[in-house]
């Protein structure tokens, strides 16, 4: 009877050590998870700026793919001026080698300046 008893008690001090501890981890949770101070707070605020960065690289995609866009348009104006002045170049030599052009003066083509548009950057 006395080892009953003392079971018991030994039962019911590990009973309330438990319930001690777990009403400690349940405090300790509640600060954790508080969206002021706690754990809870910093997981809110990193999330909103992983949402703020992540909109941030989609514009500078978009942004990127348009320059590339206008890049490769200017590019290819370019290289239809470049082949244009080539060809007026070689028509004007034509034109100063053969012998009826001898007699009328020559007037020789300017290559034409690209013109410079101011970019908001």
């Amino acid at each position: 009877m006395i080892l009953e008893h003392a079971f018991q008690a030994a039962l019911l001090a590990a009973s309330l050590g438990l319930g001690a501890f777990c009403m400690i981890l349940s405090r300790r949770l509640r600060r954790l998870n508080d969206l002021e101070t706690g754990l809870g707070g910093a997981i809110a605020v990193m999330a909103a700026e992983v949402d703020r960065l992540d909109s941030a690289v989609r514009d500078a995609k978009t942004e990127a793919a348009a320059a590339a866009e206008a890049l490769s348009r200017e590019i290819a104006s370019a290289r239809k001026e470049r082949a244009l002045w080539d060809l007026r170049q070689k028509i004007t030599q034509a034109q100063a080698q053969s012998p009826v052009a001898a007699a009328a003066p020559v007037i020789p083509m300017r290559r034409l300046r690209k013109r410079v548009v101011a970019a908001d950057a």
